[in-house]
């Protein structure tokens, strides 16, 4: 039969123990016993309790003191408490500081039964809820992210778990890998969700304005400081602070954010007092801090501070399964912002964007499909909707797009096409461009070499006259 329940009871009296163990055991409770406060702590790691009936007056720790210990080890479970007839006002007191009820010993069983009966029904009911709480954060936390790659979804598992946690986390990829995003995750599957998330760029800022954006000043700290202003931590009080580009912090800065990490403590800049703070550090960086450390210009205990837990998010071209859901979301996104009807991309403009390498990573997708989206004159995006740097000139269909090319784009198809007409004489294609034919043959190596233009020249160009 399956049990109704676990219930952990807990009181210094042996046969006390022992009588409502048995009783609540042939109700159909599952059951363990504990003979004070501190042993029934060591058992909450190995036996987690729905309900727990714990007796008020026991040496040692009272069950006041139980209660608030045991809240951290079992926060959903329900406690019940027992008392002397005589002592009502400490049972009274137990159930303002959140215990469900109370019984009165010598116990009447009935009225035990009915008791642990509610309290049973109150704590599955905390579950559900509680059950239901983590489902929707870790919904809404990755509900600005799009993937479709394994290696994407590892990264979403991992932010899942580490999510609850109160451990420092950094993050590593290339730029515009999507490193914001991915702590913006972390913080919203984390108990913190509705607390303040308060953002740092650090390498915006001179290492003077770091400390005072990071920290505070007092009136009069500075030329310019004419009030009181709070820090970043302190904005973040409760809640998270996600200091992007890490690396870029000074070494005199990082020794007082290794202070404020060890002791959750720090002075703003020009004033005395001691603030405490309780904040969750997220911290994101696209350069190899070891490397840093192994040049001197980074602290290597402030990166075990902030290494208890490292997400690496590979790039944009060693997922490549991630480009085309990724492409669709910003097509979404920019054609109703732009207030045009596309529905989609063509198969060859797909095709393209699944080739291309993407060194810029996410951020250079978003920015070439908000370009297509703007030059898109019709239902679906094109292949000449596309930036050339994605699509190469010479497998772009017609001429390059006005507007939407650029002057070397431009300039190349010019010169290859009159090459072409010209049978590749480039002393001819410069009289007909009014360009030096030094100039022409200067760019035509320039193509070859797969220079700024990302492109070949065509095979029977760049052949010059005697």
């Amino acid at each position: 039969m399956a049990s109704r329940g676990r219930i952990l009871i807990v009181d210094d009296e042996a046969n006390a123990r022992a009588a409502l163990s048995e009783i609540l055991h042939d109700e159909g409770y599952a059951t363990e016993t504990a003979a004070d406060g501190f042993k029934a702590l060591g058992k909450l790691g190995e036996f987690v309790p729905d309900v727990i009936l714990t007796d008020l007056k026991m040496p040692g720790l009272d069950g006041l003191e139980f209660m608030e210990k045991a809240r951290a080890y079992v926060p959903s479970a329900v406690f019940v408490v027992m008392t002397a007839f005589g002592s009502i006002t400490s049972a009274v007191q137990a159930v303002k500081k959140g215990a469900e009820n109370y019984l009165t010993k010598p116990l009447d069983f009935e009225a035990l039964s009915a008791v642990v009966e509610r309290a049973m029904e109150k704590a599955r009911l905390l579950q559900e809820t509680r059950h239901l709480r983590d489902k929707l954060r870790e919904r809404n936390a990755f509900k600005h992210i799009v993937s479709g790659d394994p290696k994407t979804l590892a990264v979403l598992e991992l932010v899942k778990q580490i999510g609850p946690s109160k451990a420092s986390v950094l993050i590593t990829g290339e730029s515009g890998t999507g490193k914001e995003l991915i702590a913006e995750a972390i913080c919203a599957a984390s108990p913190r969700a509705d607390k303040p998330f308060v953002r740092l760029h650090c390498a915006a800022l001179s290492e003077s304005l770091l400390e005072s954006e990071l920290f505070g000043h007092e009136r009069g700290a500075f030329t310019g400081a004419v009030a009181r202003r709070e820090g970043r931590f302190k904005q973040a009080d409760g809640g998270t602070l996600f200091l992007d580009e890490l690396g870029e912090i000074p070494l005199g800065t990082q020794v007082k954010l290794l202070r404020v990490l060890q002791e959750r403590s720090f002075e703003r800049v020009g004033g005395n007092e001691t603030l405490k703070v309780d904040v969750r550090i997220l911290a994101a960086t696209h350069r190899d801090l070891r490397a840093e450390i192994a040049k001197g210009t980074f602290r290597e205990d402030l990166f075990y501070r902030l290494n208890v837990i490292s997400v690496d998010i590979p790039p944009l071209r060693e997922r490549p399964l991630d480009v085309a859901p990724l492409a669709s979301f910003f097509l979404s996104r920019y054609a109703t912002e732009n207030g045009k009807v596309i529905e989609s991309f063509s198969d060859e403009a797909l095709e393209a964007l699944s080739a291309y390498g993407w060194p810029g990573n996410v951020r250079e997708l978003e920015n070439a499909v908000e370009r297509a989206v703007v030059l898109c004159d019709g239902p679906v995006v094109e292949r000449r909707h596309l930036p050339g740097s994605v699509v190469p000139e010479e497998r772009r269909e017609g001429p390059p797009t006005i507007p939407g090319s650029t002057i070397d784009e431009i300039e190349r198809y010019a010169i290859l096409k009159t090459l072409e007409a010209c049978g590749g004489s480039t002393s001819k294609a410069a009289m007909v461009l009014g360009m030096s034919t030094r100039k022409i043959q200067y760019k035509l190596h320039e193509y070859s070499s797969g220079g700024p233009k990302d492109a070949a020249p065509h095979s029977e160009a760049g052949r010059t006259e005697s």
